[in-house]
């Protein structure tokens, strides 16, 4: 039996116990639903693309995400079971897709990354310094691995961030700001970009942010990118975006990038998250 077959069958009784989820998708099926139902040229640009997502290699980073997720690590020898991402602690189902979100314990809005870094340093007593933190990109890392598997516990299920606490929708109203406001030496912005339906860079078809069946795909990260050989968060996403408009460099978990992650979850609201994604 192969590695695929085999992740396809745990994921499939994995999801028969959970709740309010009658059958396993698999993100290439997420995605073909999107298209029967929605013609898009940013959803069908690559027929090689859907080929080769049965064989995403961001799936080998769920099982050793969940590994790490159990096992006792860090100063404090404690495992993640105990973290908090919204739903209770340990409770990932649906996580994901209602993040960004306010989190009493730390009186701020918080993403997938910064809510994990804030667990791997209260729960087992990592350092800003550690490996396991400092490292936050590439799929070599801890912290892509352990996103991969928390965010694919929410495939196929619908982004619906919280927008209840004053903070949570001022950040979403700030990442709105900051998606339109024309900055930085190319006085660019990201609506340049992703506001038109069929606008291209080169052979690649874009998103528009207002197209929500289009922009769930665009904010389907964690995703492993072909052309990097590396599977990508949200995090990075924005940081990538804004140094190719020449904006200065944002620090991982500041506000402002939540504030576009919010924005951007938001936009896609309702619409299904594809998770793991594999992207050009």
């Amino acid at each position: 039996m192969s590695n695929n077959t085999m992740r396809m069958l745990t994921v499939a009784l994995a999801a028969a116990a959970v709740p309010g989820i009658s059958t396993a998708k698999q993100p290439e099926e997420v995605l073909q639903e999107l298209i029967a139902k929605h013609k898009s040229a940013y959803l069908t640009q690559s027929p090689q693309n859907m080929m080769m997502m049965p064989d995403n290699p961001a799936y080998e980073l769920i099982d050793e995400g969940k590994k790490l997720f159990m096992q006792a690590r860090g100063p404090k020898n404690a495992s993640l079971e105990k973290c908090d991402f919204g739903k209770g602690p340990g409770v990932l189902a649906g996580a994901y897709v209602q993040l960004p979100r306010y989190f009493a314990d730390t009186g701020k809005v918080m993403d997938l990354e910064s809510r994990l870094v804030y667990c791997m340093q209260t729960l087992q007593g990592f350092t800003d310094e550690d490996p396991a933190i400092k490292k936050r990109h590439g799929s070599d890392s801890d912290m892509m691995k352990l996103q991969t598997y928390i965010a694919s516990q929410s495939n196929g299920m619908a982004w619906n961030p919280p927008m209840k606490h004053p903070l949570e929708k001022a950040m979403r109203n700030a990442g709105e700001v900051l998606f339109y406001r024309r900055s930085a030496n190319l006085d660019f912005n990201c609506a340049a970009c992703h506001t038109q339906t069929g606008k291209r860079i080169r052979a690649s078809v874009l998103p528009n942010e207002k197209v929500p069946q289009e922009w769930t795909r665009a904010i389907s990260w964690p995703a492993y990118r072909v052309s990097h050989d590396h599977v990508r968060s949200s995090q990075h996403r924005v940081l990538e975006c804004l140094w190719q408009m020449r904006y200065p460099n944002l620090k991982p978990g500041s506000d402002a990038s939540i504030a576009l992650i919010s924005f951007w979850t938001d936009a896609a609201r309702g619409q299904p998250a594809i998770l793991p994604d594999l992207k050009r």
